[in-house]
């Protein structure tokens, strides 16, 4: 079991940045893959960014440039936000993949952008 704790949501105007945090405890050393997702109100979940195990990353084209994904320490990282844009607003989940590729979700973080 992986438990997975977000902090550093909150309300920004646009342009403004935030960073949002998650760590991770439990079975840590079965993860490879963290993090974050997001879902604005009547969309479906969407991938923002993640990182492996080995550095590498992968970002959604509406953040890319804006958003850098990095790992704290070993069980920690974060999602540094730039340049933040209304339709950036929703609810940001944290997210890791074990290596038997299961699944584990944290209770998610609100992050609103004001126009």
């Amino acid at each position: 079991q992986v438990q997975l704790v977000e902090s550093g949501g909150g309300l920004v105007q646009a342009g403004g940045s935030l960073r949002l945090s998650c760590a991770a405890s439990g079975s840590i050393f079965s993860i490879v893959t963290m993090g974050w997702y997001r879902q604005a109100p009547g969309k479906p979940r969407e991938l923002v960014a993640i990182i492996t195990n080995s550095g590498s990353t992968n970002y959604a084209d509406s953040v890319k440039g804006r958003f850098t994904i990095a790992r704290a320490n070993a069980n920690t990282i974060y999602l540094q936000m730039n340049s933040l844009k209304p339709e950036d607003t929703a609810v940001y989940y944290c997210y890791s993949r074990n290596n038997w590729g299961r699944d584990y979700w944290g209770q998610g973080t609100q992050v609103t952008v004001s126009s």
